[in-house]
């Protein structure tokens, strides 16, 4: 499982040396979009032509019966590299339901090390990282979206677990606009967006602070946490 950089940073500043050479001995990757993969494959300096390589996208619009074909190569003998357009695969990202197959057929899984935009946005947040869910995206409807934060920030206030949410860079000020709309003003709202870019902002304070001061994320990829 291959982590690849998050944003337009240099492959070699963020990936460790023992990635680049796992890459380089696969000719089998499954691939969340092909061509994100190759662009990421050819800078990763694989050292063998791309369109050598085999490689099977797995996305949001791959039917579950195709999914186990996906394996076949492996149950072959043959290793493979599971790569998402940005970030760690199977977290927040398509891969989950094919490791989940791989375990039932006791394939081994190898996690490599390299970013993940929710585990940075914890440790820059300050909010508890002893407790923490991830909630992915919110319902983009109302009274829904509205409900279900009043609901998160009490499980974060009352249980001290600190929730975080992702939501499409386009929709950023939207949603940063409902929590600002609907949390109380102490509580401590966290916004990590383009995290590991030049431009990062990684910054925690309170509602009634945010409401002071709103930040520019339009278009920006962002992670979003409360707690108290």
């Amino acid at each position: 499982m291959i982590p690849t950089p998050i944003g337009e940073r240099s492959v070699y500043e963020v990936m460790p040396q023992d990635n680049q050479r796992i890459i380089r001995s696969l000719d089998f990757f499954v691939v969340e979009n092909l061509r994100s993969a190759r662009r990421f494959l050819s800078k990763a300096g694989i050292g063998k032509p791309i369109d050598s390589l085999r490689l099977e996208e797995l996305n949001e619009h791959t039917p579950p019966q195709e999914i186990e074909k996906l394996l076949e190569p492996i149950l072959c003998g043959e290793h493979a590299g599971i790569v998402s357009e940005a970030g760690v695969p199977a977290v927040a990202d398509p891969g989950a339901d094919l490791v989940a197959l791989a375990h039932r057929k006791n394939i081994e899984i190898v996690p490599l090390v390299g970013p993940s935009s929710i585990l940075l946005s914890v440790m820059g947040s300050g909010l508890n990282g002893q407790s923490f869910a991830f909630n992915g995206y919110l319902s983009v409807k109302q009274p829904e979206r509205n409900k279900a934060i009043r609901c998160f920030e009490i499980r974060a206030l009352k249980e001290n677990q600190s929730q975080f949410f992702i939501e499409a860079p386009y929709r950023n000020m939207k949603l940063l606009e409902d929590f600002l709309n609907t949390l109380n003003g102490q509580t401590r709202l966290s916004i990590a967006a383009d995290v590991l870019q030049p431009d990062q902002l990684i910054r925690t304070q309170t509602v009634a602070e945010w409401k002071k001061e709103k930040p520019d994320i339009h278009k920006r990829p962002a992670i979003f946490g409360i707690g108290r």
